[in-house]
């Protein structure tokens, strides 16, 4: 798969467009990552080098646009990707072969090393080549003579941005980076001049987020549509939220993981820890006060951001009856449930439906061809798909029944069962649900329909024109076309039972006459985020904190009805009941990371989470499990571990909290100490 452009380009002006060169105005459209990028250092430092570059804006502008176009698709998390994403956690399993760049599925079955990280391994030198770009930038923003002052605050504040945002890339994939403040070493220095040790992770929290914060202040507040993917206040705001909440969490503040993980490792140069080993509560307050601001948001006296809904209609279910535990849950909504359809409004923010740039739920989001093109993954065999890109069992049984209860206390009006299959179709916003289906899958929530595909599914497909390529039930049973002793190809078959379909519309196809795919688009920040991190944020302090941000201060306490005012939204919005109210601390706790389970499936927060949590090791030491595919109908529908090697060979250790740092790197600087349990 090849790599995919950076959705971060500014259209140019009309007197641009006149002045610039035919080779830079395709230059700056394409705006290509990884080897792409090439092209424009090169045309820069052949034909107009960096004395020309600074002498005039309009180079300027393109040389820091170009150096955006350095940076990966977000959504691309599956295959070559530049992070370890959903296949490095419990969420994604798959028997695709390694060897065709699966690296998250390398990483956690220990084929990464510091000398060997396939498509990792460029990724650290990457976003040092950004840093440098950026630099260059603001030490040489005064020189050009025709610039205005808007224009030389507009290009300072999309180079801080990018320089924070490489230097935040490296701090969740990495861990601390080495800082290098405004500093360019020059390229004929000594070795001396570039040997120096990596920050502390909160000298690394402290110092990305004031240059995200310095950037905001001369970001816009939005973009035209034809700008959506520049990163705008919310955007660099959105951050300091996300990196406020990991600072705060157990794993880097002080919690029992801190110690077990990181309670001996200390820089070499001066024996100072790298990460603290002292709680502090304030960072909770911290993180709720970074999360309120992004709430708060305003655009002519209206919020900013909202969830993305869809209006009921005739199609829409009822919501379920006899829901209790939620005072406000048959309110209309935002208040409650009622009044909005929970499985459109939830799929078209992903499927393509929707509008990408003008989706309200994108504190910052792009459009992805890398989503696009993943979908080939899940669609089955048969119709011109790959059919291996799995869901695993455990994100399966963790989707509630459609009236918010588990599966393990299920009621009597909407109950779950193992046995026996649905009795006649049933069709609602648009999904049909097949006569024939196990009932396990029957009085689901709309979240687990939009996002799963289970055996007896219905695939549409309509965009295909050719008989037998739309409109199809796919079975994953052994003996089925799309099962394991069906397919073609031995790998290409579900090896948990379960595909991902989050990202596919009613439409996409891939095989048969006039077949084709909606464009997608990627939440890199969603406002969902942004909620249950102010939630989380506030149901972790016991005391009141002040916080100062923006000349303002607020005062912080663990606020019931602000936790249940944020987390009941993107319960309500899926059609479920929130918090009461009369839960405790560990109860909330426990419900925010089952949402963020299933409310972010693969869209990379799964990975973070469990680290920042600490609870790694427990949640990865649970083993992949999925249907019985190795059987026929009769015996399909029973929880196994995978018939695969890949079982056993799946590690869990304290390593794989971060990639390691690359092993020329660290023998190259004498200071430059690697991740803990990496080689050197």
């Amino acid at each position: 798969m090849k790599q995919l452009n950076i959705d971060m380009t500014r259209q140019p002006s009309a007197h641009q467009i006149k002045s610039f060169s035919l080779v830079i105005l395709l230059l700056l459209l394409s705006l290509s990552s990884c080897k792409d990028y090439l092209s424009v250092d090169n045309y820069f430092s052949e034909e107009l080098k960096l004395d020309s570059i600074f002498a005039q804006t309009r180079h300027v502008e393109a040389y820091m646009w170009g150096t955006a176009g350095m940076f990966y698709d977000e959504g691309n998390l599956l295959q070559n990707q530049h992070t370890p994403g959903p296949l490095a956690t419990d969420e994604a399993f798959t028997s695709f072969l390694t060897m065709h760049s699966y690296n998250g599925m390398r990483f956690v079955l220990g084929e990464i090393t510091a000398n060997s990280m396939h498509s990792f391994g460029g990724t650290w030198g990457n976003y040092y080549r950004i840093i440098r770009k950026c630099n260059t930038i603001l030490a040489r923003i005064d020189e050009p003579v025709d610039m205005t002052t808007k224009d030389r605050f507009y290009i300072i504040g999309y180079t801080r941005f990018m320089r924070a945002y490489a230097y935040y890339n490296i701090l969740v994939d990495f861990g601390p980076p080495i800082l290098l403040s405004d500093e360019i070493v020059e390229s004929n220095a000594t070795l001396a001049a570039y040997d120096r040790p990596r920050s502390t992770y909160d000298e690394a929290v402290e110092y990305i987020c004031s240059e995200f914060e310095a950037a905001a202040e001369n970001l816009p507040l939005t973009v035209s549509l034809m700008e959506f993917g520049i990163p705008t206040k919310g955007a660099a705001y959105g951050l300091v939220a996300r990196l406020r909440l990991i600072h705060a969490s157990p794993l880097y503040n002080g919690g029992a993981p801190a110690r077990t993980f990181f309670g001996d490792w200390k820089r070499t140069t001066d024996g100072t820890l790298y990460v603290s080993q002292n709680y502090d509560e304030k960072r909770w307050a911290v993180a709720a006060a970074a999360a309120k601001r992004v709430m708060d948001m305003q655009l002519s006296g209206a919020p900013l951001y909202r969830l993305h809904t869809v209006q009921a209609d005739g199609d829409t279910p009822d919501l379920p009856e006899g829901v209790a535990s939620d005072p406000d849950y048959y309110k209309a909504w935002p208040e409650g449930a009622a009044g909005i359809d929970p499985f459109r409004s939830y799929s078209e923010m992903f499927n393509g439906e929707a509008v990408v740039p003008v989706n309200p739920e994108y504190v910052w989001g792009r459009r992805s061809g890398a989503i696009l093109a993943n979908t080939q993954m899940a669609f089955p065999q048969r119709l011109d798909g790959w059919n291996g890109m799995c869901v695993t069992q455990k994100v399966v049984d963790a989707y509630s029944m459609v009236d918010g209860r588990t599966i393990d206390s299920s009621s009597e009006e909407y109950p779950y069962t193992e046995t026996g299959y649905t009795g006649g179709v049933k069709t609602f916003s648009g999904y049909r649900l097949n006569a024939g289906v196990s009932n396990m899958y029957a009085n689901r929530e709309a979240r687990f329909y939009a996002s799963v595909g289970f055996s007896e599914c219905f695939w549409p497909m309509t965009s295909s024109t050719s008989s037998g390529y739309y409109n199809q039930t796919i079975a994953y049973y052994f003996n089925s076309p799309n099962g394991k002793g069906g397919v073609t190809t031995a790998q290409d078959y579900p090896i948990t039972g379960y595909v991902i379909k989050k990202f596919i519309h009613s439409s996409d196809a891939w095989g048969g006459t006039n077949a084709r795919r909606m464009d997608k688009g990627f939440g890199i920040i969603r406002y969902a985020e942004i909620l249950l991190s102010y939630a989380e944020a506030l149901n972790n302090l016991t005391g009141s904190h002040t916080v100062e941000m923006d000349g303002q201060s607020q005062i912080f306490s663990r606020n019931m009805e602000e936790i249940r005012k944020a987390f009941n939204q993107v319960r309500h919005r899926a059609g479920l009941p929130g918090l009461s109210g009369n839960e405790d601390a560990n109860q909330v706790q426990s419900m925010i990371e089952k949402e963020r389970f299933v409310e972010f499936l693969f869209e990379n927060r799964r990975y973070y989470d469990v680290r920042r949590w600490g609870i790694y090791e427990q949640e990865e030491s649970i083993p992949i499990r999925g249907m019985n595919v190795d059987g026929p109908k009769e015996v399909y529908y029973t929880r196994v571990i995978p018939n695969t090697s890949r079982i056993g060979a799946r590690i869990v250790n304290r390593r794989l909290n971060w990639l390691p740092i690359p092993l020329n790197e660290v023998r190259l600087l004498p200071s430059l100490d690697q991740n803990p349990g990496w080689e050197n």
